[in-house]
């Protein structure tokens, strides 16, 4: 096993994604993986995420050997806010998401009562062109932000409300396993998640979170949310004035809130995204590669892309989400 680091081109020096050679290829992948997975491991931990090429992965069959070998605890996904497909225990197609609308920073499920740890993109098609899983530093980010709304979002956290429509977006059956109204329910009570459910039967939800954790290892504080990402001024304009002529705000598919319920402004929601942008770093797709991420120390996103792209994620490693201090979003309800 050789391992290089990969500088994003205009990086500093510290922003590296640290590139493990194997030479298994498909046939010897799940072994390789089996006698080298404290290794790939210890990359992530020190880096935050690690790229692992030389598999010579081209099927989920192929994935599926080679996460038994890197023995990660699968998380399933609930609260999803785009389709899925699963292919196994913690194994998902990429969200369903336009190819060419990219897809801002984020991390996995960060809203959700139970996140992954861990996330694991496996490419069993390049694209043509574009279509990078790229990735930042959550504690770098953090640092990089203006002081007084790093405050402000540590002291409030924030708030992601939900509109779940059939036509747009995952489905109630998709995002909590159910379709039963008092099944969710009782999903939500157990997951600190307001439902306001409407006359049609359409359901709302709200729920209040942090921005800022600490690392459960290293104790590090970082950047953890997806206030840029599902927020009404991350999508493209003319699909939200089409959603809020049909829908109202409160009806948007999702937005986000400072923890008292005020709005984050667009001006905010594109210095988060600069912020990114300035600590991104990018490598392309090769078939076969596979990408190993802390899902709590580095965000990523997908860029958008031309001509087929299959990248696979699986998600391990399940933590449990700390409701904020103060209960400040919801006594904002």
């Amino acid at each position: 096993m050789s391992t290089t680091l990969f500088p994003r081109h205009d990086a500093p020096a510290t922003s590296v994604l640290p590139e493990i050679e194997s030479p298994a290829g498909q046939s010897g992948a799940a072994a390789w993986a089996a006698d080298h997975h404290a290794e790939v491991l210890a990359a992530v931990a020190e880096h935050g995420a690690a790229l692992v090429t030389g598999l010579g992965l081209r099927t989920v069959p192929d994935v599926v050997a080679v996460l038994t070998g890197l023995d990660l605890r699968p998380a399933r996904e609930t609260e999803g806010f785009a389709h899925r497909t699963p292919y196994a225990d913690g194994l998902y197609s990429s969200a369903a998401w336009p190819p060419q609308r990219p897809m801002c920073m984020h991390h996995e499920l960060s809203y959700a009562g139970q996140y992954p740890g861990l996330l694991c993109f496996a490419c069993l098609e390049a694209p043509t062109s574009g279509g990078a899983t790229a990735l930042a530093d959550a504690a770098a980010v953090l640092e990089a932000l203006p002081a007084d709304e790093v405050a402000r979002f540590e002291e409030e956290g924030w708030i992601l409300t939900r509109a779940y429509h059939d036509e747009i977006g995952a489905t109630l059956s998709e995002a909590f396993g159910t379709g039963v109204a008092a099944e969710v329910d009782a999903y939500c009570r157990d997951n600190g998640i307001d439902t306001d459910w409407q006359p049609d039967g359409s359901l709302r939800t709200r729920q209040h979170r942090n921005a800022v954790v600490r690392h459960p290892d290293t104790g590090r504080r970082c950047w953890f949310n997806q206030i840029a990402f599902l927020n009404q001024w991350t999508m493209d304009l003319e699909v939200r004035d089409f959603l809020v002529e049909e829908y109202g705000v409160d009806g948007l598919p999702f937005n986000t809130s400072y923890g008292n319920g005020d709005t984050v402004s667009a001006d905010t929601v594109a210095r988060i995204n600069e912020v990114y942008e300035a600590h991104t770093v990018r490598r392309p797709w090769n078939a076969g590669d596979l990408m190993v991420v802390d899902n709590i120390r580095t965000a990523h996103s997908r860029e958008s892309y031309e001509g087929p792209r299959e990248v696979v994620v699986a998600m391990a490693d399940p933590k449990r989400q700390t409701p904020p201090a103060g209960g400040a979003g919801r006594a904002a309800s």
